[in-house]
């Protein structure tokens, strides 16, 4: 009986290493990748932005956009005269006072006085914030002020030490140690930059921001100068904020909207840092103009600046909702 003797099987030839030329890829392999990872976040950007505007949610805020930006035009050389707007409310008689009004200056009087700094964004002025100074101040708040900067400010950086000589100003007047400070778009980034390169988490209890590029947007690219530099994702102004920040006493709150159309991509408005005690808000359906005068955003901002906690939580709603009277 005879038997097959396997024959030896030859060794599998070992793979070929890509020489150093064929290991790195081509200026046109590059570039050909730079397009598509380019076209897939122009894609992921407007998709999102898309979607959203899709529902119904979407076209509604896309219309009352529209509306509050031809307003804004309107409004916008009132806001321009003038360097600043300061007014109170507050005093010792309250029977005069609205019941909502009332009930925050009795149940917490150092919250009701508590100074509220508006700091606009950029190419704008105060009057962005004329729908949102009137809400909280029917909300009970009786010192809400706003500061103009030039709108030929070339550096966020030169900008925050105007709003730290404005806030040690609004200080001394007030006799208040501790602010609030709300800053839209490009305004959120200056105060963030105050609060965490400057020093202005003494001066500042709460920041809340809305629309801000925390983290860049890339319609600064459509753009070129020192101011939209800064603006970009990645820029030295990015890396500057996103070092350390040991003990940062001042608490965050940040509005985002998946309709935002001027930071891209939207999530970028969004604040993440592990030393900051921050509270993200996404929203849906709302535009980037529209972001101060929306009454979500309004009560909200109005319940958390009603508890002064040092630990930036809001415990307890601190104001009652205005609601639209039915005829």
């Amino acid at each position: 009986m005879s038997q097959s003797v396997p024959r030896p099987r030859r060794p599998a030839a070992p793979k070929r290493r890509p020489s150093g030329e064929e290991a790195r890829p081509g200026p046109l392999a590059r570039a050909t990748r730079g397009v598509r990872t380019a076209t897939g976040l122009a894609g992921d950007i407007v998709g999102g932005a898309a979607k959203a505007l899709a529902t119904p949610t979407g076209a509604l805020g896309a219309a009352v956009e529209a509306a509050w930006v031809t307003t804004h035009l309107a409004l916008y050389p009132w806001g321009l005269i003038g360097r600043h707007g300061r007014d109170s409310q507050l005093g010792f008689r309250v029977e005069h006072l609205p019941p909502i009004q009332r009930g925050l200056v009795i149940s917490d009087v150092e919250a009701a006085g508590t100074p509220i700094l508006l700091v606009h964004g950029m190419v704008d002025n105060r009057s962005i914030f004329t729908l949102l100074r009137l809400g909280l101040r029917r909300r009970g708040f009786g010192r809400v002020t706003s500061m103009n900067y030039s709108p030929f400010t070339a550096d966020v950086r030169v900008a925050a030490a105007q709003l730290a000589e404005e806030v040690e100003a609004l200080v001394a007047e007030t006799g208040y140690e501790r602010i609030h400070v709300v800053g839209h778009s490009m305004g959120g980034l200056i105060a963030r930059y105050y609060v965490t390169r400057l020093g202005g988490d003494e001066r500042v209890h709460t920041l809340v921001t809305l629309g801000t590029p925390h983290q860049g947007t890339y319609t600064a690219y459509g753009w070129h100068n020192q101011l939209t530099r800064q603006l970009r994702p990645g820029s030295g102004l990015m890396r500057e904020l996103d070092q350390p920040v040991p003990e940062c006493r001042t608490r965050f709150v940040v509005y985002w909207s998946d309709l935002d159309q001027m930071v891209f991509p939207q999530r970028n408005a969004a604040l993440t840092h592990p030393d900051l005690q921050v509270r993200n808000i996404d929203l849906h359906g709302v535009g980037h103009m529209s972001l101060p005068i929306i009454g979500s955003v309004v009560h909200g901002i109005s319940s958390t600046l009603a508890h002064l906690d040092s630990e930036g939580h809001t415990l307890t709603p601190g104001v009652t909702e205005l609601r639209r009277r039915t005829p």
